[in-house]
């Protein structure tokens, strides 16, 4: 074989090989999520503050500050931003995953924090529950939901990559996973499940972020 057949042989593989590249990579590319996380947000924030709540649903201790943070949210509603994402322990809290779809499934129909405040008052009625899709099915209903839409919603991808993407931000905080975990202007704080301790930090970042008194 003279010098000329190889040289198109190797121009036929080099070219194979491109073609080969290029696809394998556009392949990878389209598995990876471009879903943002949530933005569930409730207030006016004038003051520029914002309360973050990563929650489980499933969590006895979400369920314990919720009536606290419930409050806190309608006491400073003028004042803060108070934003709640998903993060489901799945490892020890089988519904989680489960629950937080249910609001996400919600907030397509513009329920979100119906679903949300439900879940957590109802916490007992779901939380060992087998099947507690149905119990969400219910919830829908009561909430004059589309049934057949929270359905195919629940079951869909759309909200499972807008959960998974809270968690991947929750990653990003480098703070050991437990719920509830609060984020003040992006800072890691540890307030008790009381009002005036949540009061204390709120106000001290007011009074930073105003350069008035607390």
């Amino acid at each position: 074989m003279d010098k000329r057949f190889w040289g198109i042989l190797i121009a036929v593989i080099i070219v194979l090989g491109g073609i080969y590249f290029l696809t394998g990579n556009k392949s990878a590319g389209s598995n990876s999520s471009t879903t943002s996380p949530s933005n569930h947000i409730e207030g006016l924030g004038k003051d520029k503050v914002t309360l973050v709540e990563y929650g489980d649903y499933e969590c006895p201790y979400c369920e314990t500050y919720y009536p606290v943070v419930k409050q806190v949210a309608a006491e400073y509603n003028q004042q803060i931003f108070f934003q709640f994402r998903n993060l489901p322990l799945t490892q020890i809290h089988v519904n989680a995953f489960a629950a937080a779809r249910a609001t996400e499934a919600a907030s397509l129909q513009g329920k979100y924090w119906q679903m949300h405040d439900a879940l957590y008052q109802d916490q007992a009625e779901w939380v060992n529950s087998n099947a507690p899709e149905s119990f969400f099915v219910t919830l829908a209903q009561q909430l004059g939901l589309n049934v057949t839409k929270f359905k195919t919603d629940f079951s869909g991808a759309q909200v499972d990559n807008t959960i998974n993407a809270d968690i991947s931000a929750f990653d990003h905080t480098n703070q050991t996973e437990a719920t509830p975990s609060f984020f003040l202007d992006g800072k890691f704080v540890q307030p008790q499940p009381t009002v005036a301790s949540f009061q204390q930090i709120i106000n001290a970042a007011i009074a930073q972020k105003t350069g008035t008194k607390s």
